[in-house]
């Protein structure tokens, strides 16, 4: 399950982990401008831990989905 929010300055997206055994926290997924952060409350202390991806490294990851093992540099379209 995951919800949306349009907020003024970023797109929150939270992903729930339902349905299972083992269900890990929620992700909190802030989409702004020039940045991406992935927010998580750690279980045991129950502090936030956040990870900020450039929308270059977004990209790629996305592409990484996609692709079989091995290295790989992508090109960037230029305006």
């Amino acid at each position: 399950m995951f919800t949306i929010e349009h907020e003024f300055d970023a797109t929150v997206i939270t992903l729930i982990d339902e349905g299972h055994e083992g269900l890990q926290e929620d992700i909190t997924i802030n989409a702004f401008e020039d940045c991406v952060t992935l927010e998580q409350l750690h279980p045991v202390t129950e502090e936030p831990m956040i990870i900020t991806l450039s929308i270059t490294q977004l990209h790629d990851l996305a592409a990484a989905l996609d692709l079989p093992e091995g290295s790989y540099r992508l090109e960037r379209k230029r305006d």
